[in-house]
């Protein structure tokens, strides 16, 4: 079914244009307001509160006044109340979907796999919110018995970023309010619609007031700061680049808060000789262009065994020159906008520097011309070692070749990077693969396929992409603390 200007209308006006705090939707201190913009035209969509560091630290008072209300709720009433929240995601995922591709430019095929992804952590964590243990034994001296039990961590702030507006929403808040505990987010101002329309369906699904509040605003920093230096905050998690989350890491020092870091990544896709074409190239369409390739997950550098390198690059040139561009709501688009035009003008940078230093272009390389911040799907091969689109994270739909000899070289060319978020190996020796395994320094990787996200696995790097974990049996334990009590005999 095709989407009309008047579907269109109708769901943005039924966005709340207000924050969300203590139960209620109320403006902006002073009345500010900011424009959310749909990036495939330019076109404004709707106006909304800007929230001011006031208005951050009356959210945070809401949050405070309903923690220890929430965390003595009993953990199958914080499970059904997330599970209701699951069936009204599905209840309104055409809503959901067609907003974030109205607000962040992804073809609405992809916009609705993010909300059967996103909604996953709904239903996972709804298990998992009654699952919560703890320990009881005699100690070894037999002196004693102990007790490890598990508390909610307490009121926490979430920083989203806008290339997952929904899923990076309830990847976050549903193990915290599982966990007990309650939440300030902050939606990225380039996508924030879609927070808010999921606040809505936390208010049907029965979510006492202050339990979440929603903080959208373009001053992220001015609204940030002082909620993370209040000696109430107990927990951050942000998940943004590299360069802010250390930052944030550095304002969170002094409170010595918990935090969750899911930054940067430059993931290495890696070929063997032996590989089976046809998967590495599925694959490799799938980890490079979801999302416009505006992913921390997708692929940045294809390193590619020298025997193979032209069929695969021939393949893959076939199908990205099949790629439609187009706004996201059109039938049988492909590749969407860019966020905006800074994000046309760093992937056009990467890909003259590549060329400048010798690579070849074999289809693509252009911004688009027109109303909206659209680059087309690229594919860049033979590209010389030290380019910069093999250095830094390329977030745009750009597929970049380098070749490699023999298995250390692949591995020392993967691992030759500060970020250490997922990689992406294929090979049909099954030895070989497991090899990769020990000497990728990534926190996830794809074994002959490209794409590893699921709600029941933990998502979380190494070295510069972050610390913590999301999703998984581990994701609820970012938001309890452990309390260890011996009494004796």
């Amino acid at each position: 079914m095709s989407i009309t200007a008047s579907d269109e209308k109708t769901l943005l006006d039924s966005i709340p244009t207000g924050l969300y705090i203590g139960g209620e939707w109320a403006p902006a201190t002073g009345g500010r307001t900011f424009d959310v913009h749909d990036p495939a035209t330019g076109a404004v969509i709707r106006s909304i509160a800007d929230a001011t560091a006031e208005d951050g630290i009356r959210a945070l008072d809401a949050a405070a006044a309903a923690q220890d209300e929430w965390a003595a709720t009993p953990a199958r009433t914080r499970s059904d109340i997330l599970r209701r929240a699951f069936d009204l995601v599905q209840e309104h995922k055409e809503d959901l979907a067609l907003l974030m591709t109205l607000e962040m430019g992804k073809p609405l095929a992809e916009a609705r796999g993010e909300v059967a992804y996103g909604g996953e952590f709904l239903r996972w964590f709804s298990e998992e919110a009654v699952r919560i243990s703890g320990r009881y034994g005699q100690n070894p001296e037999g002196t004693g018995r102990m007790i490890v039990s598990q508390r909610p961590v307490g009121l926490s702030f979430f920083i989203t970023p806008w290339n997952f507006p929904f899923a990076m929403a309830t990847r976050k808040i549903a193990p915290a309010l599982a966990a007990g505990c309650t939440v300030v987010i902050k939606p990225a101002a380039l996508t924030p619609l879609t927070t808010i329309l999921f606040t809505k369906l936390l208010e049907q699904a029965g979510l006492p007031a202050g339990v979440v509040n929603v903080v959208q605003t373009s001053s992220s920093s001015k609204l940030s700061a002082p909620i993370i230096a209040d000696p109430r905050l107990r927990k951050l998690s942000f998940t943004g680049s590299t360069e802010v989350g250390r930052k944030l890491l550095a304002q969170a020092a002094d409170g010595v808060l918990r935090v969750s870091m899911e930054l940067g990544g430059n993931a290495p896709f890696v070929v063997f000789e032996d590989a089976d074409l046809d998967k590495a190239v599925e694959g490799a369409m799938l980890a490079k262009f979801r999302n416009i390739g505006q992913a921390c997950t997708a692929a940045n550098r294809f390193i590619v065994h020298s025997s193979v390198a032209d069929e695969f690059a021939d393949r893959i040139t076939e199908r990205v020159k099949a790629m439609k561009i187009g706004r996201g709501t059109e039938d049988g688009v492909a590749i969407g906008p860019l966020i905006d035009a800074d994000a046309v003008d760093k992937v056009r940078a990467l890909v003259e520097d590549a060329v400048e230093r010798g690579a070849t272009v074999r289809t693509g390389g252009n911004a688009v011309e027109g109303e909206g911040t659209f680059y087309e799907p690229t594919v860049v091969t033979e590209v010389a070692a030290g380019s910069d689109i093999l250095r830094e994270e390329i977030f745009g739909p750009v597929l970049a070749i380098a070749t490699f000899e023999t298995e250390a070289d692949a591995v020392r060319l993967a691992n030759d990077t500060e970020y250490g978020l997922v990689s992406y190996v294929f090979t049909e020796d099954l030895a070989r693969g497991h090899r990769m395994i020990d000497a990728l320094e990534t926190g996830m990787m794809g074994l002959n396929v490209g794409v590893v996200s699921n709600a029941a696995a933990p998502f979380g790097g190494v070295k510069q992409s972050g610390v913590g974990r999301e999703g998984g049996f581990e994701g609820i334990h970012e938001y309890l603390s452990t309390k260890y009590t011996l009494i004796p005999n």
